[in-house]
């Protein structure tokens, strides 16, 4: 009897890093690999399906406009539940901590289906930041019964919970595995605004912003401090993606549509974004993709948060906790910007997240285990 495994998901980052998962069990022997996609976030999912050339099996269609947290979870467990009953899956496969993920999961355990997670363990063991994404993941830990630890961190984690450690398996983070074969296949950038951007004679920083933490004041934080970044640096240029959100872009827009040499930019198709890590000189986040993506192309990270579920760049000296404020933002950028000693100590370390063969290495977990 062939293996049966689902992979679910339902947003861009969820199938950046699924995908070389999924890729690595059709390779295999006595595996079939079907592919669910709640499309929680419509247009960036069909994005990210097409760069992968992923076809589903089926789509559960869940995303409506101005969807609550509420919705997303009761649209994705009924969904779930007839595609479940017909395919009849020995593993569902989730990855991270979106609201579809955390819907997935459950609706797998209530059928007694295997719930396996991939990058399990990540925690600030604070259900407020971020939100709600530490809440998702505390809850599939609860709910999965294999768990794919990126990191010692993460692996320690799930152990210094309670959970058996023949259960956690440390397999390094499947984005950089996306990363390196991505890398190669990178060519001229399909968004046409950044190709006004000057990558060859000014130094280039990639912003990105959309936490719900930083709703508000945190967001009105970050545009003054982007607009001051640019003012006081004539040799520096200032790519940020917008997000879509009117809570995001109803800041942003208005703040800094007529910065000098700031590029509001719309967001991002995934190569783009790889195209723009790889030359840009450093990156100022609130995303938690970016902590892990930037490392791989030895470019530090100013972390826009007060608290990150990824401390290990922080660790590792690849990445810096800088918070919000205006005074702070500014400063941790002018350090970069003019100390060559510092910027080199955040650039010259190995990436902390993996080696670009968890997928291999979750894959053989997969088919060696005792479900």
């Amino acid at each position: 009897m062939a293996l049966k495994v689902m992979a679910v998901f339902g947003t861009r980052p969820e199938a950046i890093k699924l995908a070389p998962v999924i890729d690595e069990l059709r390779k295999r022997d006595g595996v079939v690999c079907s592919v669910v996609v709640t499309a929680q976030h419509r247009d960036m999912i069909d994005q990210a399906l097409n760069i992968f050339s992923l076809v589903p099996d089926s789509d559960l269609d869940i995303m409506r406009p101005d969807q609550t947290l509420d919705d997303i979870v009761c649209r994705s467990l009924a969904g779930i539940a007839p595609v479940l009953e017909v395919m009849t899956p020995d593993v569902v496969l989730v990855q991270g901590d979106t609201t579809s993920a955390m819907a997935m999961a459950l609706a797998a355990s209530h059928r007694g289906i295997t719930v396996g997670h991939v990058e399990a363990g990540l925690r600030t063991y604070d259900k407020t930041q971020p939100f709600p994404e530490e809440m998702n993941r505390q809850l599939i830990g609860r709910l999965a019964d294999l768990h794919f630890a990126p990191t010692e961190i993460a692996r320690d984690n799930l152990l210094g919970e309670g959970v058996s450690k023949d259960r956690v398996f440390l397999t390094g983070n499947t984005v950089v595995d996306t990363l390196l074969r991505l890398s190669t296949e990178i060519r001229e950038p399909a968004n046409e605004a950044l190709r006004q951007v000057d990558f060859d004679s000014k130094r280039v920083i990639l912003v990105t912003a959309h936490r719900r933490e930083n709703f508000g004041p945190p967001l009105e934080h970050i545009a003054a401090a982007v607009r001051q970044i640019a003012e006081e640096n004539p040799d520096v240029e200032i790519v940020l993606p917008v997000h879509p959100n009117p809570r995001v872009s109803g800041i942003i827009q208005p703040a800094l549509a007529h910065a000098e040499r700031v590029h509001l930019v719309s967001p991002l198709d995934y190569p783009d974004l790889i195209w723009v890590l790889a030359r840009c000189y450093f990156a100022m986040t609130d995303s938690g993709g970016i902590q892990e993506e930037a490392p791989t192309f030895k470019k530090p990270v100013l972390v826009m948060r007060e608290k990150t579920e990824r401390p290990e760049g922080i660790e590792a000296g690849v990445a810096k906790l800088v918070g919000t404020t205006v005074y702070r933002l500014v400063g941790a950028a002018s350090d970069l910007l003019t100390n060559d000693e510092v910027y080199a100590s955040m650039r010259a370390r190995k990436n902390p997240y993996g080696d670009g063969h968890a997928a291999s290495r979750i894959a053989d977990i997969l088919t060696k285990s005792t479900l």
